[in-house]
């Protein structure tokens, strides 16, 4: 059974940095996608940034280039979402996602498993 579970989410103050990592179970990174994304409440869901695991290309999100960044330990099978200069509009729910595609994007419908999601909070 496989299973996708999030964590490093938390309160920080703007400016500040948040890890988040998703460990997945029941099968291996090698050649699928993993993709964070993120929910506020009364939002859209929004690709925030993915990875394709067996080359290691990438997809960001216009609202987080320069800030955020994805990489991929898969010793600990292990997808991790570095999130550096945060800001109040960060503020969301971040899941994980894995995807059988070779391109990493932030389109949710290529996605077939998901994590429960880890809250971070950016206060001003």
């Amino acid at each position: 059974q496989v299973q996708l579970v999030e964590s490093g989410g938390g309160s920080v103050q703007a400016g500040g940095s948040l890890r988040l990592s998703c460990v997945a179970s029941g099968y291996t990174y090698s050649s699928d996608s993993v993709g964070w994304f993120r929910q506020a409440p009364g939002k859209e869901r929004e690709g925030v940034a993915a990875i394709y695991t067996g080359g290691g290309s990438t997809y960001y999100a216009d609202s987080v280039k320069g800030r955020f960044t994805i990489s991929q330990d898969n010793a600990k099978n292990t997808v991790y979402l570095q999130m550096n200069s945060l800001r109040p509009e960060d503020t969301a729910k971040y899941y994980c996602a894995s995807s059988p595609s070779p391109w990493p994007t932030g389109d949710a419908y290529e996605y077939n498993y998901w994590g429960q999601g880890t809250q971070v909070t950016v206060s001003s």
